[in-house]
């Protein structure tokens, strides 16, 4: 048996052949829109495909910036609560995280050409900055699994190895696949059987208790320039180029125990994981908006899809606790090596929307937007290279399209505007329960000073997902039910 195995190697890095496990989730993490921006755009549910007027809107339709009569200028803070409450095995847990942040700014410059006999009578050129995500989230799920245990997950990748390697060589001389193996190998998770097959020395038929505590911080940004041009007082082009960046942490500290009464056996695991992703992405948007008559509007929309280059670093630490007899032992497997993996990339699905907006004079509007997004069409790249080959495989067949449904509604008294807005986006799975339909309602109120208008929005949304304690070997998975509460305020300025 191995004992008392304490592996020191401080401040080490290397760059690694095989990338990290990756998952679907970890795709939609980026594919998945939210409604973020303004207050105006987030109290009437995103609904601004053919209003414009907003620099939010230009997410919907890169036309809308026509609709700016001045030059225009907003910034966002927005206030985040999430809740969420997981179920595991009957039992409930619940965590909350709550954060501040400036979430959005922009600019628009609109130029008029009052020749009235050149038909392209407007230029709009606006840039804008949003945070399309805050992944500042906490999860703390529990329960006492009645037949899994999470060394499954070692004793999977272990099989095959050879037990010289996992016990002679080190942590940095394996890809992904064998640095699992290893680290439940020198926790004395399992042993060797024979011809290189393990056996778990984690008693089988027994209870084990499961707890898993996640935490991430980071965002999704999205910069966009745009420019759109209208031709008399009917037709409205326009054009984004968007900058994508993304940085994400999520940290993970798993553990188990067993109550077996057998005298030699692991009775304790805890599994420590932090992973950093990061990198740029791009993408474009094309639209159009078509005014049928002064009260009415229609706009159609595409957005390509986002090309992302990623980059994953990763840290592992297990620690197992076994008793044999009267003897009771800490197996401390913490290399203190950040793994630096392979570039990568991941490309997102398209998007198409369609918008029609009734405008009740200066009183009032009612604005309707339906989107769809093909999430079987998403891809890690290199896609036929292992193991993105599989997982493409997979998203192929288990992602489908969706639609996307946002109605929103203002109505003006004087000076002050009430809002509303109703959000409905459809799982991208064909089978919705590891990543269920959100549903969401949002509210919000205006003053307008005249050259300058102060925006106030609260926004809920909410969605239930699956979400597995461990990638592999088992598929037991705690269910989590997400509430998002969110207040928005902007200020924005003619000039």
């Amino acid at each position: 048996m191995k004992k008392n195995f304490l592996l020191l190697m401080a401040g080490l890095s290397f760059s690694a052949i095989q990338a990290q496990e990756a998952t679907p989730e970890d795709a939609l993490r980026l594919a998945v829109d939210n409604i973020t921006g303004t207050a105006r755009y987030r109290a009437m549910g995103g609904a601004f495909g053919a209003i414009g007027g907003d620099l939010s809107a230009l997410n919907q339709n890169p036309a809308g910036s026509l609709f700016f009569n001045n030059n225009y200028a907003t910034a966002t803070g927005t206030i985040y609560n999430t809740k969420n409450s997981s179920s595991y095995f009957g039992t409930r847990t619940n965590e909350n995280d709550n954060t501040l942040d400036l979430n959005q700014a922009g600019v628009v410059f609109v130029f008029t050409d009052n020749n009235n006999k050149n038909g392209w009578k407007k230029l709009a050129v606006a840039f804008n900055y949003e945070n399309t995500n805050n992944f500042s989230n906490s999860i703390f799920s529990a329960g006492t699994n009645p037949s899994n245990s999470i060394n499954n997950y070692f004793l999977n990748f272990a099989q095959g190895f050879n037990e010289t390697d996992l016990s002679g060589l080190d942590y940095t001389d394996f890809g992904f696949d064998g640095q699992q193996a290893y680290l439940g190998y020198q926790a004395y998770l399992f042993d060797a059987n024979s011809a290189n097959t393990y056996v778990s020395n984690v008693p089988s038929g027994a209870h084990y208790y499961q707890d898993n505590y996640l935490t991430s911080t980071g965002y999704n940004g999205k910069l966009i320039g745009n420019f759109a041009t209208q031709y008399k007082d009917i037709l409205y082009l326009g054009f984004n180029i968007n900058a994508h960046f993304t940085d994400y942490t999520r940290t993970t500290s798993l553990y188990e125990s067993n109550d077996s009464p057998a005298t030699t056996k692991v009775y304790s695991i805890q599994f420590d994981n932090e992973l950093h992703t990061y990198g740029s992405g791009i993408s474009f948007n094309l639209g159009a908006i078509v005014k049928v008559m002064p009260e009415l509007r229609l706009g159609l929309a595409y957005e390509s899809p986002t090309w992302y280059h990623l980059n994953d670093e990763l840290t592992q630490r297990v620690i197992g606790k076994s008793i044999n007899g009267a003897n009771s032992y800490t197996d401390v497997v913490d290399p203190q090596i950040t793994n630096v993996y392979d570039a990568y990339k991941i490309q997102t699905p398209a998007k198409w929307t369609g918008s029609l907006a009734y405008i009740y004079g200066k009183k009032g509007l009612l604005s309707v937007d339906v989107s769809t997004k093909d999430y079987s069409t998403t891809r890690f790249k290199p896609k036929n290279e292992s193991p993105f080959r599989e997982l493409n495989s997979y998203m192929s067949n288990a992602l489908d399209n969706a639609i996307e449904v946002r109605i929103g509604g203002e109505y003006k008294i004087k000076q002050v505007s009430l809002r509303g807005g109703y959000h409905f986006d459809q799982s991208p799975y064909k089978v919705d329960a590891p990543f269920g339909d959100l549903t969401g309602y949002s509210g919000g109120i205006g003053y307008n000073f005249g050259e300058s208008r102060l925006d106030l929005a609260y926004s809920y949304d909410h969605r239930n997902m699956n979400q597995a304690l461990i990638s592999s070997g088992m598929t037991d998975a705690a269910r989590i039910s997400r509430y998002n509460n969110n207040i928005s305020i902007s200020y924005s300025i003619n000039f």
